[in-house]
């Protein structure tokens, strides 16, 4: 079972991913937010498939009310979910909140 210290360790090996808190609970941010623990052992991430993974497999995938407005937010329950699984969804969730910004380069205002 992955935990919140796995997830940590993971979202801080891609390049440019920080992480910072959101709403009092640890959050990873590239350009956008990442990933972020909901709750005690259940992460959001963004994901192009939320539908189809909480019709699959409920018990695993889902969200609250609070993320309707948010279609591509999905939360995942690491009791429930496979380690490989978690790092897939994890680099689905990276490219969708894209890459972290470049710094300009000095004096010339481009990455």
């Amino acid at each position: 079972m992955p935990s919140e210290e796995d997830v940590r360790r993971l979202c801080l090996a891609y390049p440019g991913v920080v992480e910072r808190p959101s709403w009092g609970r640890p959050a990873w941010f590239a350009r956008t937010l990442m990933a972020r623990m909901w709750d005690d052992g259940v992460l959001t991430v963004k994901t192009d498939e939320r539908e189809a993974l909480a019709a699959a497999v409920p018990g695993t995938y889902f969200w609250t009310p609070h993320h309707e407005r948010s279609p591509g937010l999905l939360l995942v329950r690491l009791d429930r979910v496979d380690p490989g699984e978690l790092a897939e969804l994890l680099d689905e969730s990276h490219r969708l909140s894209g890459p972290a910004r470049r710094a300009p380069r000095a004096g010339t205002g481009t990455p």
